[in-house]
């Protein structure tokens, strides 16, 4: 027997699995429609230029034009094979000056000063400083710094004498009533000063009555004798006696009864002349052996006469004043004198220390004036009494402190006194 097999009936869970695959089979056969999407339009980018500054430098300051005269004798050096150092050795003063004066300009325009240096050869020849004078380089110079010698120095200032113009004798301590230049600044003080300091201490300091004058006999003595008695005359009102007497082979026997056993006797000499000076002062030591108290007064050549002992001048407890020593132990010289080594590899002498301090002084000066007659449209010329100042200016060498002289022009008035002591000069407070 057959047996035939029976269909399946379809549960009721399936009645929907029929509709459903079909669906998803018309769903997988039915084309797939892909969404569109917008791409972002770019966006301009914008580049900003970089701001350029335009930075214009500064502009330096207006040219002092400084002239500059000193004794090269360019017309006597013989620079040929073989020559004699003699000859170059007069330019020695002239090389040193410009050097210690040329390191100052350049110390000033590393702080932002301009200048123009203008250097000429004065041969030390009245002639030649009267043509300079004549030359339109130097007239229309701001400050003309020489000639060094007087006699170039006259000659120079008889032909500026109308200029207006600011005039520095540097080196010379001559008195400048020979020059009658009112623009004419003297920076080393004359012999005047140097009797003046010596008048007022010995009044107001030492109380003296009496004052013993010893004269060597030669008229230059004159040159100190002179002024220190007017000026004893003038600060002590003539309260103070001078005993002026001329000293032979150091004799000083008439002068004893007039001397003190018990104060100071107080002795100025003039004299420069090495055999009275050291003949004098030998007599003058046995004199306060025999207890005649001593204080000696000397010229301010003695500051440099090498003959002169320190043991001696002590003992006759010596003063001598001066006008140009340099403490050569200042941080300020130090400072200096290394800055020179370094430029010019050698070592400075007292012309160019003089030089360095002249120059940052007056170059200061010019500098400044130069920069307020561009502002102001006044003329490049530097009168003197437009500039110099009452303030002191403390330099290696010296204090500047400048006093007006009717008819002569400015002068340097400070002079310090010193005292041995220690075996040395020591400066008097």
């Amino acid at each position: 027997m057959t047996s035939v097999r029976n269909r399946l009936l379809l549960s009721s869970g399936n009645k929907w699995l029929l509709p459903v695959t079909i669906g998803m089979l018309l769903a997988a056969c039915s084309p797939k429609v892909r969404p569109v999407v917008t791409a972002p339009k770019p966006v301009d980018t914008i580049v900003k230029k970089p701001v350029v500054v335009k930075i214009t430098p500064p502009q330096p300051p207006p040219a002092a034009v400084i002239s500059l005269l000193l004794p090269f004798y360019l017309d006597e050096l013989n620079l040929s094979k073989g020559a004699p150092k003699a000859g170059l050795s007069k330019a020695d003063l002239a090389l040193q000056y410009y050097q210690g004066f040329k390191l100052a300009l350049d110390s000033l325009t590393e702080k932002g000063e301009n200048f123009k240096l203008q250097v000429f050869d004065t041969r030390d020849a009245t002639a030649q400083s009267h043509n300079l004078a004549l030359t339109t380089k130097v007239r229309t110079s701001a400050l003309v710094i020489g000639p060094i010698y007087p006699e170039e120095v006259k000659s120079f200032t008889q032909a500026t004498v109308n200029m207006h113009k600011m005039l520095v004798s540097p080196l010379s301590p001559a008195s400048p009533a020979d020059y009658k230049n009112p623009d004419l600044v003297t920076v080393i003080p004359p012999l005047k000063y140097h009797c003046e300091t010596v008048a007022r201490y010995i009044t107001d300091k030492l109380k003296a009555k009496k004052v013993f004058v010893l004269k060597s006999g030669y008229s230059d003595d004159n040159k100190y004798s002179i002024p220190f008695d007017r000026a004893i005359d003038s600060i002590s009102k003539k309260r103070v006696k001078i005993v002026e007497v001329t000293i032979l082979r150091g004799n000083l026997s008439a002068l004893l009864p007039q001397l003190s056993t018990t104060e100071q006797n107080i002795f100025v000499i003039p004299a420069t002349d090495q055999q009275f000076v050291q003949v004098t002062t030998q007599a003058l030591d046995k004199l306060a052996k025999q207890h005649y108290p001593v204080t000696l007064f000397g010229h301010p050549n003695w500051e440099d006469a090498t003959y002169l002992k320190a043991d001696l001048m002590q003992r006759l407890n010596t003063f001598i004043t001066s006008g140009d020593r340099v403490n050569y132990h200042a941080a300020r010289t130090i400072k200096f004198l290394k800055a020179f080594r370094k430029a010019y590899r050698s070592e400075p002498g007292e012309y160019a220390i003089k030089a360095f301090d002249e120059g940052m002084y007056f170059g200061q000066m010019a500098a400044n004036y130069a920069k307020q007659g561009a502002a102001n449209k006044q003329s490049p010329l530097m009168p003197a009494k437009a500039v110099i100042s009452n303030q002191g200016f403390e330099a290696l060498h010296n204090t500047f402190h400048f006093t007006e002289v009717p008819g002569q022009g400015f002068v340097n008035t400070h002079v310090k006194l010193y005292q041995y002591a220690n075996f040395e000069l020591k400066p008097v407070e």
